[in-house]
């Protein structure tokens, strides 16, 4: 049903996501919160929050391509060595000014809940095995000052909603 549910137009706004969410039938629980804008800064926030807390990064190959990863907060991932394992160049952070163009958020607020402002799916999207393992997973609602939960099978959800194939990743070892 949910292929049926069109999100909303870019730019989308944080209540125009959580109600295409209501529409998905996606469960989520928002808590707002002081601007974050590092997994540090969260630590006291995500100790009353149930669920894996992720962190996520807006990334460029040498030859534009545009890649979001959304991982556990805990996970290592050696921006050096994973271009191998995606099948593209060397990656680096995204400029501020891409970001917004391709996402719609600014730095701090990167969450893989954009991608409802990216319809034309320029930017390649992985999820983090350890992050999907958790019942719950949070993330930005596009604004670092709120903390949005969703169970892992709702996020798969939201991803296939916006027209994706869901690209889960073990980033251990």
């Amino acid at each position: 049903m949910s292929d049926l549910i069109s999100p909303p137009a870019p730019p989308v706004e944080r209540a125009a996501l959580l109600a295409w969410f209501d529409l998905l039938g996606v469960e989520h629980q928002t808590v707002d919160h002081p601007p974050i804008f590092t997994v540090a800064e969260g630590e006291a926030l995500k100790a009353d929050l149930p669920g894996g807390h992720s962190k996520n990064l807006f990334l460029k190959d040498k030859k534009g391509a545009l890649l979001l990863i959304s991982a556990h907060q805990d996970t290592q991932i050696a921006l050096n060595q994973i271009h191998k394992r995606l099948g593209c160049g060397r990656l680096s952070f995204g400029k501020a000014e891409l970001l917004q163009e391709a996402l719609g958020v600014t730095p701090g607020s990167v969450t893989a809940f954009a991608l409802v402002n990216d319809p034309e799916k320029r930017v390649r999207f992985i999820l983090d095995a350890a992050l999907m393992a958790h019942d719950i997973v949070n993330f930005h609602p596009l604004k670092n000052d709120a903390t949005t939960g969703v169970r892992s099978r709702d996020m798969l959800r939201i991803v296939e909603a916006l027209g994706r194939e869901p690209e889960i990743m073990d980033f251990t070892g």
